[in-house]
């Protein structure tokens, strides 16, 4: 028995092959493209274990798909490749186009066909999961009610927009084909190994480094926050119950403004790493132009989840982001490895020649 996850050396997919193994012994075959969100640094605890193989490959490349699919016998595909961070989509939309609709169109068709020659236990047993975002649904006022599975798709982005569309590729596949396929949308994750462009590793890495803690807008924009592990399990949980063809919404239940995100950090560091002069990290907080189109509020209702498989995330954003602000704490050597030239050069771009 072996599972293949495409986008495995990522933030999501990275935890997801650490929490998979941490708790079985069924192999991972982990293929990535190593793009420049992709870091094989989260997987340095696999290093020589026999369960973990690492394949430097591309999902577009259907040649090697087949090759995995038939060497390997996956029981299983876990997809999360993805191109993933709004703001590079609206710089450079092309690549999300790329790797999230083509790719997953080159992915579902290489599955389809290993799928179709499976003996007919395998092929009822077979499952592709599809990890994608709630961001395909568009933005909420403030008083709307959360995203449920049956809201219409309205995405904003083109990151949004390329997510969506590879869900309705993953969809007609399954009534089309007969593919056995599982969706799940996902809020706001956080937690270790996230990669240093995203909003939380962003202001703890720029506070501890002495530089402006950058804040779109006034701020207040409404996000749901879902600790990374939590995911895990339920993603580990959909797989194992969910019915095919069907969608699943996972949220934390934590409905938080970035300005207040951003400020519940600088409290932590404060107390769990004060700065030299005596000053509280919120004096860093630099508030800078907002993004074109930036969706307002996204919250998401998990309750089909919770009622029809019986996951509820175990942290709570208090439990969860003390441990988020401690990680990056005691793995700085982690987060400056990832902190490449390139990167520095993406913030640059983003935010301007801040010191």
């Amino acid at each position: 028995m072996t599972i293949l996850v495409t986008g495995g050396a990522g933030f999501i997919g990275g935890n997801f092959v650490l929490d998979w193994l941490a708790g079985s012994d069924e192999p991972v075959v982990n293929l990535d493209k190593l793009s420049y969100a992709g870091n094989l640094q989260t997987l340095a605890s696999l290093h020589g274990d026999d369960r973990h193989r690492f394949v430097h490959g591309d999902i577009g490349d259907s040649d090697l798909l087949d090759r995995l699919l038939a060497e390997h016998q996956p029981r299983a595909v876990i997809h999360f490749a993805a191109e993933s961070h709004v703001d590079r989509s609206l710089h450079g939309p092309g690549d999300f186009i790329d790797t999230n609709i083509v790719g997953t169109f080159k992915l579902l068709e290489a599955v389809r066909g290993y799928w179709s020659g499976l003996p007919a236990s395998d092929k009822a047993a077979f499952r592709l999961l599809h990890v994608s975002t709630d961001e395909v649904y568009g933005t909420l006022a403030a008083d709307d009610a959360p995203f449920t599975e049956a809201h219409r798709y309205q995405p904003n982005s083109p990151y949004s927009a390329s997510k969506a569309a590879a869900d309705h590729l993953v969809r007609a596949w399954h009534h089309s084909y007969g593919l056995p396929v599982l969706t799940t949308h996902c809020s706001n994750n956080y937690g270790p190994y996230h990669f240093p462009e995203k909003l939380i590793p962003l202001v703890i890495l720029n506070a501890l480094a002495g530089k402006p803690l950058p804040v779109y807008g006034d701020g207040q924009q409404v996000r749901d926050w879902l600790y990374v592990t939590d995911h895990c399990a339920a993603l580990r949980r959909v797989l194992d119950a969910g019915t095919p063809g069907e969608t699943y919404n996972v949220g934390g239940g934590n409905e938080k403004t970035n300005l207040d995100v951003v400020r519940t950090i600088c409290r932590l560091l404060d107390e769990l790493r004060p700065r030299a002069d005596g000053k509280g990290y919120a004096e860093q907080i630099s508030h800078v132009q907002d993004r074109p189109g930036h969706d307002r509020r996204y919250a998401i209702d998990a309750r089909k989840l919770a009622r029809e498989l019986g996951w509820q995330p175990a942290e709570t954003f208090d439990s969860g982001i003390r441990k988020t602000v401690r990680w990056y704490l005691d793995n700085q050597d982690w987060a400056a490895g990832v902190s490449s030239g390139r990167y520095r050069d993406w913030l640059t771009q983003q935010y301007g020649d801040q010191p």
